[in-house]
């Protein structure tokens, strides 16, 4: 990282973070090096790349960009969000024990007890009411989202995380939904932290990625281990158009964090709404930790509404301006059912969400378009 961006804000490391110009071309932008293999000196003794799988300048500018802004020493991106995920999973050894939180992202329960679990791994899950028990008789890793996905909980990230410090017990928190602009977690405590850059990071619907920083050096020599010998990485052009959608992050969070806004409002005063679900409402569980940890609540909202799942499933497919698909964190609002769609592989378990949920990703568009379609699609409710 360059000296004179050591005294600069968010919003500038966004925008220059990641190496700068290129030294060689003075290009404004990291290029894309479409090179599986790198021309060595000598035997043994390379320029800082070897192979592509093991390191390539695209993947190296987008990590140094992603730590900066996260405040991490260490920085490693993955093909998926899922990847980043496994390779922290696989930190711990078969008999240990990770404590989920309940209401965690579908995939990532997935991930964790039907493919972990049958490798020896002990999966629970707790609401963290009572986080002390919960640790009993021995955790080895904690795996925090907050805001969640798809209920939006809130999570006191440095009260957890003092706690699991005492037990000697490794936190990881899914930064996704707030991003690093919202909330940095490792200031407040944690040891690792993920993100599925396919989502805000990226922001355009046109790439999948994954992230996993951590200031801990033996923490980060195990998972650059596992980068190169798992090879879930991404390739150059990914690369680029993640860093191509960090350097505008900032603008982007504010927009979608102030539509989501007026989104809430209006949930909140609809005959056809049950509830609402979104950190800024003063009765939310979570506002008083939301306000203090995080700058702003987010653009993810849901809700759920009277007449159950059909209803909420014919309101999907009653909006035009919000798009029926899944994911988030884009340009484009969404809409989708979380419990048909993104979070059907936690039917049946402790994780599973409402029927008549409905989640948003409250996009960029004009705002009053956006309250207009959601408005007419609540109305037309048979």
């Amino acid at each position: 990282m360059s000296d004179w961006l050591d005294a600069t804000r968010f919003e500038t490391r966004a925008v220059h973070g990641g190496g700068g110009t290129d030294p060689r071309t003075g290009a404004v932008n990291t290029p894309v090096y479409l090179s599986s293999t790198f021309e060595q000196d000598a035997v043994g003794r390379h320029r800082g790349f070897e192979y592509a799988r093991t390191g390539n300048p695209s993947r190296a500018s987008l990590e140094a960009h992603l730590a900066l802004l996260e405040g991490a020493r260490f920085g490693f991106a993955f093909a998926s969000g899922l990847a980043a995920e496994d390779a922290v999973m696989r930190l711990l050894h078969p008999g240990e024990r990770l404590l989920m939180q309940t209401d965690s992202y579908g995939g990532t329960y997935r991930l964790a007890t039907g493919v972990h679990r049958g490798a020896g791994l002990l999966v629970d899950v707790s609401d963290f009411s009572d986080l002390e028990a919960a640790l009993a008789p021995g955790t080895q890793m904690l795996w925090i989202e907050s805001p969640t996905n798809p209920l939006l909980h809130v999570v006191d990230i440095a009260a957890i995380s003092a706690v699991a410090q005492r037990h000697g017990t490794i936190v990881v928190v899914d930064n996704t939904f707030a991003t690093p602009w919202i909330q940095r977690p490792l200031e407040l405590g944690a040891d690792i932290v993920v993100h599925s850059t396919t989502k805000y990071l990226g922001g355009h619907s046109d790439v999948v990625g994954g992230f996993a920083a951590t200031n801990d050096p033996n923490t980060a020599e195990r998972l650059a281990f596992l980068q190169n010998a798992a090879g879930a990485v991404p390739g150059p052009f990914d690369c680029f158009l993640v860093q191509r959608g960090v350097k505008t992050l900032p603008i982007r969070m504010e927009r979608h964090c102030t539509n989501a806004l007026a989104i809430v409002e209006l949930l909140s005063r609809h005959p056809a709404v049950s509830r609402v679900f979104h950190p800024s409402l003063a009765d939310h569980p979570g506002h008083a930790v939301a306000k203090r940890q995080m700058r702003a609540f987010g653009g993810i909202v849901s809700f759920t509404v009277h007449g159950g799942e059909e209803k909420a499933i014919e309101l999907c497919s009653r909006t035009r301006v919000f798009t029926l698909a899944e994911s988030l964190g884009a340009v484009e609002s969404l809409i989708e059912h979380p419990g048909r769609m993104t979070h059907a592989s936690t039917t049946g378990t402790e994780n599973e969400v409402p029927s008549d949920l409905v989640r948003l990703s409250v996009g960029l568009e004009t705002v009053d378009d956006l309250v207009a379609d959601l408005a007419g699609a609540l109305d037309g409710l048979s």
